[in-house]
């Protein structure tokens, strides 16, 4: 096993020697990528990057391989329609970008124009309608050696960082971890949803309480349940503690935990003792569906015909 993880790491760092960047475009670049395959964002990142330099009147090279029959190429080209955003399409960058570059002409660079234009605050178009490309964006570019680059931004799934942890062909791993040391950039794609949970109740239905808070959205959800109407004591605050321990050291990040409003009105102050995390309160209120012609209305009217046939009859 570490015999075979060193070998295929060893080969791509001789790759990279082997392939040092030759090829500098008059522009400059900014390298896209990520060291795991697929589900990182490259392509929304790509297409952010972009509006941010058309916003600053610079115009934009996309420089993309154009995976899959190009669903990801079709798609920029949809969003960025009406722009002067230039998208090449092709295995050799270098290549694409020279070809478009006869084509449309480039601006040789001007750190003060571009420190302008990008500071500036209101929405601008290069001057004269001059719509010759400024900057290239290299899409998936990380490993794409050969091209030298000003920029590398590395994209990371926050949900699934590293894939099962091994290289490919055995897992999702493009390169060994110690490639981020060439990153100026690493952004956390799915950030939102990486947030791991721990539900702590004392109900008569606590898996009900825990799919509630799943659905909110957190990556991962643990339960510590007591039993129904469950008045938490400080022996249980340790046993809380010693799990959120456990669940820190495994997912490598801050837990938060949720109650219900039943547990806390039992005794809010208890839950001070966990002053060193994050403790939600889940309130909950309730809605009825309409399902097969009942609705919130009809059970209104339905209780309501019942008091006046009972009480009043």
């Amino acid at each position: 096993m570490i015999v075979y993880i060193s070998l295929v790491g060893d080969l791509v760092r001789l790759m990279m020697f082997l392939f040092i960047p030759y090829c500098r475009l008059p522009v400059p670049v900014i390298s896209v990528g990520n060291l795991t395959w697929g589900g990182n964002g490259k392509t929304p990142m790509v297409e952010f990057i972009a509006r941010n330099f058309l916003e600053a009147g610079i115009s934009p090279l996309i420089l993309t391989r154009g995976y899959a029959g190009g669903d990801e190429v079709k798609m920029i080209q949809r969003h960025l329609a009406g722009t002067p955003t230039r998208i090449g399409v092709g295995a050799n960058r270098s290549a694409t970008a020279a070809s478009i570059f006869r084509q449309h002409g480039y601006m040789k660079f001007n750190s003060t124009l571009f420190a302008e234009q990008l500071s500036s605050t209101q929405h601008l178009r290069l001057a004269s309608g001059n719509d010759k490309v400024a900057v290239a964006i290299l899409d998936d570019g990380m490993q794409h050696w050969s091209l030298s680059r000003d920029v590398e931004m590395v994209m990371i799934n926050g949900l699934i960082p590293w894939g099962n942890n091994h290289l490919l062909p055995r897992g999702s791993l493009r390169e060994p971890l110690d490639a981020l040391c060439r990153a100026d950039i690493t952004v956390i794609h799915h950030a939102d949803l990486v947030w791991t949970v721990l539900c702590v109740s004392g109900i008569g239905s606590p898996c009900a309480f825990a799919q509630a808070v799943g659905k909110i959205g957190p990556s991962y959800v643990d339960r510590l349940d007591f039993d129904d109407h469950h008045s938490i004591q400080f022996h249980d605050i340790k046993l809380i503690k010693e799990r959120l321990e456990e669940l820190a050291n495994r997912f490598k990040e801050k837990i938060i935990v949720v109650v219900t409003e039943k547990d806390y009105d039992r005794d809010p102050l208890i839950l001070t003792e966990l002053h060193d995390f994050d403790v939600l309160v889940l309130c909950c209120s309730l809605h009825i569906m309409t399902t097969k012609g009942q609705s919130e209305e009809s059970f209104k009217i339905k209780l309501k015909e019942l008091l006046i046939s009972k009480h009043g009859g």
